[in-house]
């Protein structure tokens, strides 16, 4: 459009009214340099509602894991693997020396020596798990960039380990298979001093340490005594000892008396070869269990955890559109060769 159009003779001549111009300034109503056209239609369909969420949203592609209890047992007490999955019975040699003597005399043929031998034995627990994925279905997960058969695989991985760690502590009811806590040849536990002149225990219910030092430190004193008294003076305490319980019952050795030192350091000038481990299979419906072990007893190990196959994946089973694989396992429980070198408390 010109701008030197006069907007007058547009309306006497054709009959376009240009109301618009009377909102401008009036410099601009002389220059006519501002297009004076109506507002058109902006859009054909219906009014956009904005960006859809999706192409908003940001994916993290580091996969968060959901957080389970850890697997202690075979680090409180060893691991090793006894026979294969086949095995059913594990028989351990256990030889007694014996012997009596009597006054001499010449012709006296009274006092013997002999050896008497024993064959303890363990049964084994074979133990199974499936994993099941279909095509459309990790196909699926692929597109959230997940490779879902490996996750699958890293499930069964540690549902095996998991009921192994069960067995390592627990052992497998019915069978010749028991664990770090329920082994039958263990002496009676123990109870707190302070719970047995009816007073506290450690920790309470909600966490909170109720027990001083002192208490706590007397404690494991008594443990300690009980070894020895068990042995017969053979556990000493500069020996490998290791000091197991709950991760709550561990809170109890940050306890600080009124000198400002906590069970830790006393631990650690009278025992100097201690370590404390943890499990939270400690914790027992009976009450928080600890255990004062010996690592090595008359120079063998005091006992281990066993398994005789700790994964055997089998063949990988199509069908008309998923996949099936089983995974199995086989446990023996903890084998403790000296449960004399073994105290334990309970209720703390």
């Amino acid at each position: 459009m010109n701008k030197h159009v006069d907007f007058s003779r547009l309306e006497r001549d054709w009959g376009i009214v240009v109301l618009a111009q009377d909102y401008l300034p009036i410099e601009y109503k002389r220059s006519y340099q501002v297009a004076l056209d109506a507002q058109p239609t902006l859009a054909v369909g219906p009014g956009s509602s904005g960006v859809p969420a999706l192409f908003t949203t940001y994916v993290d592609p580091e996969v968060i894991r959901v957080l389970q209890a850890p697997n202690e047992g075979a680090d409180i007490l060893g691991e090793r693997k006894e026979g294969d999955w086949t095995t059913q019975t594990a028989m351990f040699l256990v030889v007694e020396n014996t012997g009596e003597v009597s006054s001499y005399g010449d012709k006296n043929n009274v006092g013997m020596s002999d050896a008497n031998a024993t064959f303890p034995q363990r049964q084994s627990y074979l133990f199974q798990t499936i994993i099941e994925y279909g095509d459309l279905e990790q196909e699926r997960m692929a597109k959230a960039k997940l490779n879902w058969v490996s996750e699958k695989q890293m499930s069964s991985a540690l549902t095996l380990s998991k009921f192994q760690d069960y067995t390592y502590h627990n052992g497998v009811l019915g069978l010749q298979n028991y664990g770090l806590l329920n082994d039958p040849a263990l002496s009676a536990p123990l109870s707190p001093a302070t719970k047995a002149a009816g007073g506290v225990t450690w920790i309470t219910g909600a966490g909170v340490i109720n027990a001083t030092a002192n208490e706590v430190y007397a404690d494991i004193q008594a443990l300690f005594n009980k070894l020895v008294a068990q042995t017969m003076g053979r556990v000493k305490k500069n020996d490998d000892l290791t000091l197991a319980m709950s991760p709550g019952s561990d809170v109890a050795l940050t306890s600080t008396n009124s000198f400002g030192v906590n069970v830790m350091d006393l631990l650690t000038k009278n025992f100097p070869k201690l370590k404390v481990k943890t499990s939270p299979r400690y914790a027992t419906g009976a009450g928080n269990v600890v255990q004062l072990i010996a690592d090595r007893f008359d120079g063998q190990d005091t006992g281990f955890c066993s398994f005789n196959e700790k994964s055997r994946d089998h063949a990988i089973v199509r069908e008309l559109s998923a996949w099936k694989q089983k995974k199995t396992a086989g446990s023996w429980g903890a084998v403790i060769r000296y449960p004399a070198a073994v105290a334990q408390l309970l209720g703390v």
